[in-house]
């Protein structure tokens, strides 16, 4: 992936277009990070207006979507939902048709929905919009519950910081977990939320500070090389086993066994990337216990067998590998 449109029209939501931006628009190579053609693109071009009290302007009509290896499409007023820009849809479905990545954030996914690629696919938006797209694109397999859902190379994601989530989702398969991790560092946000992960939890905040999960799950990541049980986990949250996967699931919107499972896969990449290890001593390491439970985790979670993923994502040389 080396060029990105972003389509901006009037009305365009401030908060999700700035996503698209510092995801994608930003110059980190000074950390190593591969830098994109980003431009803005519009049915419009020239003074297009946000929905809230400034316009910005867009030098660039459509033209750029059609050769962009990825296209990301910002949300539009409600209002627009009915009438997308025909344009657009077009650009949409030739981006879709050549294989283009596109990328959705919040209600960005009614344009999406309105050039028909979605039908019959899978697909999310923010939870408060998600009766309304069942309803204007009943072909669409709405999931409400969830960050984003990717289907082939067609993501959408959820409302507002959840459309930072699947930036970092799609630059992982693109840049490989090492260099996302350093982008996510530099934004000072968390490295991967999973897809699955609930849209709305019930309890963001713990009541009080000392019943904080965070240092348990601290501990967990630094030592994936073990079984971790519940009850062990539990244990050093000093709660039950049930309660502590109740506060956990209320906390971090997914179970433990799920969570622990998307965590030694995140570790896996980063060694797959940085070291020489074998399998063995990988799925060892991250907690799988063999190399066949590996490259079955590996492979359900980002549809790559590891020797792929480290084909593909190794970023040292043979000196600096590790040594096995």
């Amino acid at each position: 992936m080396k060029t990105v449109a972003c389509i901006v029209q009037e009305g365009f939501a401030p908060f999700e277009f700035g996503l698209a931006c510092e995801a994608f628009g930003l110059d980190r190579s000074d950390d190593g990070v591969p830098s994109f053609d980003f431009r803005l693109v519009s049915p419009t071009p020239g003074l297009v207006p946000s929905n809230m009290a400034f316009s910005i302007t867009v030098d660039n009509d459509l033209a750029f979507a059609d050769e962009a290896d990825l296209v990301v499409v910002t949300p539009v007023p409600r209002a627009s939902w009915g009438a997308i820009d025909e344009r657009v849809c077009e650009v949409i479905r030739r981006a879709v048709a050549r294989g283009a990545w596109v990328l959705t954030v919040c209600s960005g996914a009614f344009v999406v929905a309105a050039s028909g690629v979605l039908d019959g696919r899978r697909a999310t938006t923010h939870w408060k919009y998600a009766d309304t797209m069942r309803r204007m694109y009943p072909r669409i397999e709405v999931d409400a519950d969830v960050l984003f859902v990717q289907e082939d190379r067609i993501i959408t994601s959820a409302g507002t910081a959840a459309g930072l989530d699947a930036c970092l989702h799609l630059l992982r398969q693109e840049i490989g977990a090492e260099l996302t991790n350093q982008i996510a560092r530099r934004m000072v946000v968390p490295p991967q939320r999973d897809g699955g992960q609930a849209q709305f939890i019930l309890n963001p905040l713990p009541e009080q500070a000392n019943l904080s999960l965070a240092p348990v799950a601290d501990w967990a990541v630094e030592n994936l090389h073990r079984e971790l049980p519940v009850e062990e986990l539990a244990q050093r949250a000093h709660m039950s086993p049930r309660t502590f996967a109740r506060r956990f699931k209320a906390d971090f919107g997914t179970t433990p066994a799920a969570w622990l499972s998307r965590q030694r896969v995140i570790q896996a990449q980063r060694l797959l990337e940085r070291t020489d290890w074998g399998l063995d001593r990988i799925a060892a390491e991250c907690g799988f216990g063999s190399a066949a439970v590996l490259r079955q985790n590996f492979s359900r979670v980002l549809g790559l067998s590891p020797a792929g993923y480290r084909a593909r994502f190794t970023c040292v040389d043979d000196e600096e590998m590790a040594v096995a």
